[in-house]
């Protein structure tokens, strides 16, 4: 029995693809009805095509960040590396 959620998974937090199921994604080479009105006019932006009449909003198929494909990291680092640098003249 898995004790912990990486283990249920394999050791990895996001699914494979065969196992994510259906994914509605917004397709550049294709005729892309909006699932929330049917319409087909879209604002596409760099990760996300949003729907003009309903602004219902879809990611990119060609986008870096669906199913988690970019990781953001942040770091925390102190200010000052050295107490020397703390003052600027």
């Amino acid at each position: 029995m898995a004790t912990s959620i990486l283990e249920a998974r394999g050791g990895c937090i996001i699914p494979r693809a065969s196992e994510r199921g259906y994914h509605i994604v917004y397709r550049e080479q294709e005729v892309n009805h909006c699932p929330g009105c049917g319409h087909t006019h879209w604002y596409v932006g760099r990760t996300m095509a949003e729907c003009a009449f309903c602004t219902t909003a879809l990611p990119l198929e060609s986008s870096a960040l669906v199913a988690g494909g970019q990781i953001v990291r942040t770091i925390r680092r102190p200010a000052y590396g050295a107490p020397e640098h703390a003052f600027a003249a």
